[in-house]
């Protein structure tokens, strides 16, 4: 697997690029700017790109715009931006704009190499990953708002892991259930929040979307410094 990496604190970039080397990642370009991460990605476009939600010049949202182009020139490429803050806001732009092959960690996740690497090979891969303190703050946020409120609470637990991009074994074995319970959770939910029937995966996106909306518009915390 092949990954760029923009990020504009050189410590901190060196140590993502290492952990990805151990795992037996190629690092196609090491770079601290949007701007050359989108140059290197039309010369060279890897199989995913992390990036930094700030980077020079203004340090607000050039990694969100460069997501953005990145969404809309080569949406082969998957996404998994960085932050230092939980910002569901920002979360849910991500995944409106490419709700396949994108991600939303916290930097401290990288201090986890196993579980860092499993998120880039999943977004590269096609799938949609949102960090667990994320997810937490959505749960804790998403009070009394329809379609949510429709959910059980073990509805909502479930749902909370398909955001972090679980499966369903890994669903079973975290909630200590049969993979036959979870698929029947996981026809409910679609049923209660009045998803289309189509593709298993594309539905689960609609339910991480529809659950990234009820919670942002219940009035989840959009920003915290941890």
């Amino acid at each position: 697997m092949r990954v760029a990496i923009a990020e504009d604190s050189v410590l901190f970039r060196a140590g993502v690029a290492s952990v990805l080397a151990d795992a037996g990642i190629a690092v196609t370009a090491s770079v601290d700017t949007a701007e050359e991460l989108l140059a290197a990605i039309e010369q060279d476009p890897p199989d995913a790109v992390i990036l930094d939600i700030r980077m020079p010049p203004t340090h607000t949202t050039e990694g969100l715009d460069a997501a953005s182009h990145i969404a809309a020139n080569t949406p082969e490429v998957g996404v998994l931006v960085l932050s230092q803050h939980v910002e569901a806001h920002y979360a849910l732009r991500l995944v409106n704009e490419r709700p396949r092959g994108a991600g939303y960690l916290l930097k401290d996740r990288v201090v986890d190499p196993d579980e860092f690497v499993d998120a880039v090979r999943r977004v590269a891969a096609g799938g949609l990953v949102l960090d667990p303190e994320l997810v937490s703050e959505l749960v804790a946020g998403a009070r009394g708002e329809q379609p949510l409120d429709r959910l059980t609470a073990r509805e909502r637990e479930v749902l909370s892991l398909i955001a972090e991009g679980r499966t369903n074994q890994a669903i079973a074995q975290r909630l200590f259930l049969t993979e036959k319970t979870v698929d029947s959770h996981i026809r409910n939910i679609f049923f209660k929040l009045d998803l289309p029937s189509t593709g298993e995966d594309h539905r689960r996106v609609l339910a991480v979307v529809t659950y990234l909306r009820g919670a942002e518009s219940a009035g989840a915390p959009n920003s915290r410094r941890l």
